[in-house]
């Protein structure tokens, strides 16, 4: 009784303090954007993904929000989707096995207990490569500054997931998203948004039964080119 009591006052403590520190920080934690592609590109203006992101943005008079991405072949370009500039960021994991490639579990748990160690990430942005986690971050604070962005940045990750589980498998973007929490907050609260953040698709977006009911059908249109519509 008294080790769970001790439990509890520990997990109260750490819960608080990551509710002031979020509330008082850089950046409004959202979370998963979507279960898996439903048109490509998918950041763009007009597409239900974006404007479900400015939709978020919105509604917490936000004038920009940050969306994260794992680095494929798009320069990443940030544009404006009706009142919302939506900033695009993207992580490339230099020791990583890629967007497309299968998941190396055991990498992935050692970079959620320990973070990333120095150097291993490079970020791109606007057809920019940015060699370090700050020379990234000033990027996206000058275009939010310069986009009359006042008030803590909606952040989310892109969430689609390739292949497999679209359940099970955190999506495009996912290292990202935890990154930023954690360089910004600290490791323990980077876990906490990280959980709102998985939850967060299932309270609000409206497409996640499609996207889930269709989930291996999209995949597959998807990775046989046929979701392109530019």
């Amino acid at each position: 009784m008294k080790w769970s009591l001790v439990a509890i006052v520990i997990l109260v403590v750490i819960v608080g303090y990551t509710v002031v520190a979020v509330a008082s920080g850089p950046f409004t934690p959202l979370g998963r954007m979507s279960f898996v592609k439903v048109a490509n590109p998918d950041f763009y203006p007009g597409h239900p993904h974006s404007e479900l992101l400015v939709k978020y943005a919105e509604e917490r008079n936000s004038n920009c929000a940050l969306i994260c991405h794992f680095a494929g072949s798009s320069n990443y370009r940030s544009y404006q989707d009706g009142n919302v500039f939506i900033i695009e960021l993207a992580l490339i994991d230099t020791q990583g096995t890629g967007a497309a490639d299968p998941i190396n579990y055991w990498d992935s748990v050692k970079l959620a207990l320990f973070g990333a160690p120095e150097g291993r990430y490079k970020y791109k942005s606007d057809g920019l490569v940015f060699d370090t986690y700050d020379e990234a971050m000033n990027h996206v604070n000058t275009l939010a500054r310069e986009h009359n962005q006042s008030g803590p940045l909606p952040i989310a990750w892109h969430g689609n997931a390739r292949q497999g589980n679209a359940i099970l498998i955190q999506g495009c973007g996912f290292p990202l998203y935890f990154q930023v929490m954690q360089k910004t907050y600290g490791m323990v609260p980077a876990y906490l948004c990280m959980f709102y953040g998985m939850v967060f698709p299932y309270m609000n977006t409206p497409y996640r039964n499609f996207e889930l009911g269709h989930a291996t059908e999209l995949q597959s249109l998807y990775n046989e080119g046929e979701l392109d519509y530019t």
